[in-house]
């Protein structure tokens, strides 16, 4: 590559010999401390835990010091081969963050501020855990508490909060992702169930999952049902999606469905019509404003340290004016993240939440963490690009996020829709109506 000379590579390239381990290359190359061994939690400049509880203090140093020490020396591994780590979920069981605010059923009832700080806490250290751990117990579960059926939460919820049950949820198809209502995997009533057939696309957790949420179309009344499907159902495919660059870790899939049977008591109830599924939104939107919350703490804090450790022109990096600039402008998007993502969890806990508020936290944070991390990646010059410090791993995980749960430009019209009462999803009506 000719030598990547920025701030952080230097004269000599950054790199080191093709061939040897990890160890050896750093000890034959000293230039700073990897992300193997974490750096210290310095990003929360305006001391966010005053506004916490002595509960979610104590489960925020909880998570960090499981990520820091379970997941940090092995993420860019795995990462690399694009593989999960499934000998760490016993211990991403120990957190305590399968069922999040849910009451009963085994699961910790945690109020939604200490579940925010959590996935944030987790996706500082590794976004695609940080995922796996969403998509399962911000998704799947909240779908089966909130639209379940009595018997169903019995059955399932105690077994998810432990991890001895894996799900996924699919909602997303090969045809319709912005456009997610106007899915056309279709539910057809037969008898004792019913039979779906379709497709799904970026399934999180689908190729592994012992259990589905599937959404699809009621042949007959044309609104939108839930179902619970069991790996191995017959008619049942998942077929991991390869060669992504961002979020390696986490199995996204292709599914197909044909003519699996589902039986009636595996029929989520309380899904209707898509405003059903939007119950389920509302509260994992905020979770997933938090990572891109996380992502950035993490940058911030990689950076941090790197720059006071690696050295040029006689100095550490942390002396040169210009990357301080860019340290401080990072640490100020983290603040203003925080404290946007605090409120958020507040307004949903008074019951003042709306759509466009949890989008334009969804769409604001993300869009933020792109500054973040592109700083970072500069500031760290030719090691900027090496997953061992974190930062280009972090720039390619984000960016799966940027989109998911609602891309920033379709959340950026849930919030316009509210605050001008128009809506502007869809030209051909936007014209119609100026007619």
């Amino acid at each position: 590559m000719g030598g990547l000379e920025g701030a952080g590579a230097g004269a000599g390239g950054g790199g080191g010999k093709v061939g040897l381990p990890a160890l050896d290359v750093a000890l034959a190359f000293p230039q700073a401390t990897p992300a193997s061994l974490f750096p210290p939690a310095v990003s929360d400049y305006y001391q966010l835990d005053d506004l916490l509880t002595y509960e979610e203090k104590v489960l925020r140093k909880k998570v960090q010091g499981v990520m820091e020490k379970e997941i940090a020396p092995i993420m860019t591994e795995y990462w690399e081969k694009a593989e999960f780590p499934f000998h760490v979920i016993p211990k991403l069981a120990t957190l305590g963050l399968a069922g999040g605010t849910t009451k009963g059923y085994g699961c910790p009832g945690l109020s939604l501020t200490a579940a925010a700080i959590s996935t944030a806490e987790v996706a500082r250290v590794d976004a695609s855990c940080s995922t796996f751990i969403l998509v399962h117990a911000s998704l799947v579960m909240p779908t089966i508490v909130l639209c379940g059926s009595e018997a169903q939460k019995q059955q399932y919820l105690p077994s998810l909060a432990q991890f001895k049950t894996l799900g996924c949820w699919a909602l997303t198809e090969p045809d319709y992702g912005s456009d997610a209502s106007s899915l056309r995997t279709a539910a057809t009533k037969v008898p004792g169930g019913w039979h779906l057939n379709g497709q799904k696309r970026w399934i999180g957790n689908s190729t592994f999952a012992d259990m589905l949420i599937i959404l699809a179309r009621n042949a007959e009344t044309k609104q939108l049902n839930g179902f619970i499907v069991k790996k191995g159902a017959p008619g049942l495919k998942a077929t991991k999606i390869e060669n992504k660059i961002g979020l390696r870790m986490v199995q996204n899939g292709d599914i197909v469905l044909n003519e699996v049977f589902v039986p009636e008591e595996d029929r989520l109830p309380g899904i209707n019509s898509f405003q059903d599924v939007n119950k389920v939104f509302a509260m994992s939107r905020v979770l997933v404003t938090w990572q891109p919350i996380g992502i950035s703490m993490g940058v911030f804090d990689m950076c941090h340290r790197y720059l006071k450790e690696r050295k040029q022109f006689g100095a550490p990096l942390a002396a040169f004016q210009l990357n301080q600039e860019k340290l401080v402008r990072m640490l100020g998007n983290v603040q203003a993240m925080l404290l946007v993502g605090w409120r958020l969890c507040k307004l949903y806990e008074a019951g003042k939440l709306t759509a466009g508020h949890s989008s334009l936290g969804k769409a604001w944070t993300s869009r933020m963490a792109r500054e973040v991390v592109s700083l970072g990646r500069e500031l760290l010059g030719g090691n900027g690009i090496l997953a061992d410090f974190l930062v280009a791993k972090a720039f390619c995980d984000l960016e799966p996020i940027f989109s998911y749960e609602g891309t920033y430009d379709i959340n950026s019209l849930v919030a316009g829709r509210e605050i001008t009462g128009i809506a502007s999803f869809k030209p051909a009506m936007v014209a119609k109506s100026r007619m």
